[in-house]
């Protein structure tokens, strides 16, 4: 017998949003380590409000709002309100029942830009990876330092020769359009001469030779060997010395104690500073030698004739996983803000959001 088609939809909805997700939906696993997180964080979401007042977004939903963003590469806030209007399976992630008003895209960033006043990111991402602890998920001895370009929110045409605050506006456009023709050709353009009007923090950089020199922003994270999972986060100007100064930052926040500890890098990481300052630090350099043309390696025969260094040399190229997963689909290849305090608290949250991915398929229980 042949089913009507009815026109006429039903008022009411007796079935509950926790019950049309499936049980063995992949969020399900990461719903439950954030909200572990976010119980941590109670404390400091009271800080960051008055007792008085109009009520805001709850912080919680914020944040997972912006992990749902992270994990489906959703490029705007808008596009976000938009899909958890009428998405059920982000409706019920975020905790908003199905008559709850999505919020205003504006009001969204309003309320997202408290959480980076208080530095949640970083307290969200350290809680995150308490859990890893706790699961002994992370090794206490082996790690792995690199880092990655940020392409800045600011185009070629923004960045223009350094003037002083009391000099006249900028003329107009020879061709009088918002969108002039520029011809960079036979123009020497430094951060020393030049800066962008649009964020003067990003700097013109390029990480290789024959690469393309753009404005960005240095990345840089610390992963443990066992199972590659994000143990501390790093935001810097575009500098040929800011990876290694970023290593040596990290390094120095590594607990001590009797264990041997090593750390692994590319041959960046290669000069002869770099390696003493790490053995000052009793940490063991497992750097790759950069011995190309006339140059003489820092690393020597006591460091690479170790069984440790070959492993260590094998497990650093995982680092490129994560720097894959975060430019991908975690948004971070080109940022969408302006200044290296929004551009690192979001790369912190991206940190995040990777090893919340990372620990669901570590702890899935086999078939």
């Amino acid at each position: 017998m042949r089913g009507e088609d009815g026109k006429q939809q039903e008022l009411f909805s007796y079935v509950s949003l926790e019950d049309r997700v499936p049980l063995d939906h992949p969020l399900r696993p990461i719903r439950r380590m954030v909200d572990e997180a976010l119980l941590a964080l109670d404390r400091s979401f009271d800080d960051l409000y008055d007792d008085d007042g109009r009520k805001s977004i709850p912080p919680e939903r914020l944040l997972r709002a912006l992990m749902l963003q992270m994990l489906y590469s959703i490029r705007s806030e808008r596009m976000l309100m938009e899909q958890m209007d009428y998405n059920l399976l982000f409706r019920w992630f975020v905790g908003l029942s199905l008559n709850d008003a999505v919020w205003h895209p504006t009001v969204f960033t309003k309320n997202r830009d408290r959480l980076l006043e208080g530095q949640i990111a970083g307290e969200f991402f350290r809680a995150v990876l308490e859990q890893a602890r706790r699961k002994r998920l992370l090794s206490n001895e082996h790690f792995t330092v690199d880092g990655t370009l940020i392409e800045a929110w600011a185009g070629q045409k923004s960045f223009q020769p350094r003037r002083d605050d009391d000099d006249a506006a900028h003329p107009p456009p020879a061709d009088g359009g918002s969108n002039p023709t520029v011809d960079f050709r036979k123009q020497k353009r430094g951060n020393d001469t030049h800066r962008s009007t649009t964020d003067a923090l990003a700097r013109l950089y390029r990480k290789g030779s024959g690469q393309e020199a753009r404005l960005c922003y240095l990345g840089h994270v610390m992963t443990e060997n066992r199972n590659g999972l994000v143990v501390n986060t790093r935001l810097t100007l575009a500098t040929g010395t800011a990876e290694r100064e970023a290593a040596l930052a990290m390094a120095d926040e590594l607990p001590g104690g009797q264990r041997r500890v090593t750390l692994g890098a590319d041959r960046g990481y290669d000069t002869k500073d770099f390696v003493e300052r790490m053995r000052e630090m009793a940490i063991v350099p497992h750097v790759a030698q950069n011995d190309s043309g006339n140059r003489r390696s820092a690393i020597d025969g006591r460091t690479t004739r170790q069984a440790g260094y070959a492993m260590s040399q094998r497990k650093r190229k995982r680092v490129e996983e994560v720097f894959g997963w975060m430019k991908t689909v975690a948004l971070q290849r080109k940022t969408r803000f302006k200044g290296p305090d929004k551009v690192g608290w979001m790369f912190t949250l991206a940190a995040a959001a990777y090893n919340l991915v990372r620990m669901r398929t570590l702890l899935a229980e086999p078939a």
